[in-house]
């Protein structure tokens, strides 16, 4: 594709931010903004011509956006629930299509995207961020190298206290609170599982096969209300079915585990938690560590977390992935550390140069499938449900470009 031409759908706290520090800052042409909400469509449409572009056509229907032939790419960071419906009709439309992340409601949604994409060819870019954070890159460097020896298990979690958004979420007009007061699932898995799945090469030499979720009572949002927001009589009297916390156990095919938690209404500090281990060693992220099968760590095992917490930064200076070491040079931009620079900056790299996306529609439906499925685990009171393959028997074939 010689010359991008976006068009925007969603103009949250979210799409506003994406708009005005990575997309603009890149230089890339917006000819197109959405919003059901006409105030947030304008919004957007003045951050455009604050950055000097001409003034976008504004819509609040994401279908007439798709009949404008001055869009070729669709770029989506709505609500959740729309993000497959949008996708589809984005690809049928033959406009390339890079959706934010959130977990599928059905099974089917996951086979939608796919089949959408199988008949189109439309290009599909899932936009999972955490696969670029500088220290989930480093790891896989890492693991790539075989410092880790064979990997035997990793885990993460979205761990994020979002009791105050899920609070405020009619003022704000958001999306997330429904969720929470209907459904019971692992609602948001990607964050964790995307970098996970790239060590163990999901879709590429290995697959997910089963899982079981378990989910904990709901008790954190009541509280809150009660602690912050007494006065809102209607939120109060709201039954939340979410539990506090949910874990999730994966099974892959070659072997290894992988276990997911979703904690974000407890109070709690920032982490996704992000782990991997080895026959020779391992990375942790809550301390930033590397440690290794070697005299020297073993003989630091009781103190680990006072002797040698953030040790990862010494390591970092021989196994930078080569990709934030390009990027370190440059200057680190944009939001979320950079890696919302990275991942941006890969998804236009790939759609100007006509190669497939790095994170494509089979991670995207895999990745996804994981709340419908957790859901489903959680109703049956934990039990196992099988992971279908959306790669349709290919994930054994298909290579990773091992970046």
């Amino acid at each position: 594709m010689e010359t991008i031409k976006i068009g925007w759908v969603g103009l949250g706290v979210r799409g506003c931010s994406l708009l005005r520090s990575i997309i603009l800052p890149q230089g890339e042409q917006v000819t197109a903004v959405c919003d059901p909400y006409e105030d947030k469509a304008q919004k957007g449409a003045d951050l455009v011509t604050a950055a000097g572009q001409e003034s976008p056509k504004i819509y609040t229907d994401y279908r007439e956006l798709l009949n404008d032939e001055n869009v070729n790419t669709v770029i989506i960071a709505s609500s959740w629930e729309s993000h497959v419906e949008v996708s589809v009709a984005a690809m049928k439309a033959g406009k390339a299509v890079a959706v934010e992340v959130g977990g599928a409601y059905t099974i089917e949604q996951c086979y939608e995207l796919v089949r959408a994409y199988e008949e189109t060819g439309t290009p599909f870019m899932f936009l999972e961020n955490c696969c670029y954070g500088r220290r989930e890159m480093m790891a896989l460097n890492m693991v790539r190298k075989g410092l880790f020896g064979e990997i035997v298990h990793c885990s993460g979690g979205y761990h994020h206290d979002l009791r105050e958004l899920l609070a405020y979420d009619k003022e704000n007009r958001s999306y997330r609170l429904l969720n929470y007061l209907k459904r019971n699932c692992e609602n948001y898995p990607t964050h964790d599982l995307g970098p996970i799945a790239k060590v163990l090469n999901i879709n590429k030499g290995n697959r997910m096969v089963t899982l079981t979720s378990m989910a904990s009572k709901a008790a954190g949002m009541h509280e809150y209300l009660l602690q912050n927001k007494k006065d809102d009589e209607e939120l109060l009297s709201k039954t939340f079915i979410q539990g506090d916390i949910v874990t999730t156990l994966i099974k892959c095919a070659n072997g290894e585990t992988i276990v997911l938690t979703l904690d974000t209404t407890l109070p709690r500090y920032y982490s996704r938690g992000f782990t991997v281990r080895g026959t020779k060693g391992m990375y942790e992220e809550v301390t930033d560590s590397v440690f290794f099968d070697t005299e020297e760590d073993r003989s630091h095992d009781e103190d680990w977390g006072e002797s040698c917490g953030g040790n990862a930064k010494k390591y970092a200076q021989e196994y930078e992935h080569p990709v934030w070491e390009k990027y370190l040079a440059e200057g680190i931009k944009g939001t979320h550390g950079g890696m919302d620079w990275l991942l941006f900056r890969d998804f236009f790299d790939a759609l100007k140069e006509g190669r497939p996306m790095p994170i494509d529609v089979y991670d995207a439906a895999s990745w996804m499938s994981i709340t419908a499925l957790s859901e489903m685990s959680i109703l049956r009171g934990g039990a196992v449900v099988d992971i279908p393959d959306f790669t349709n028997g290919k994930w054994h074939l298909r290579t990773d470009n091992k970046e």
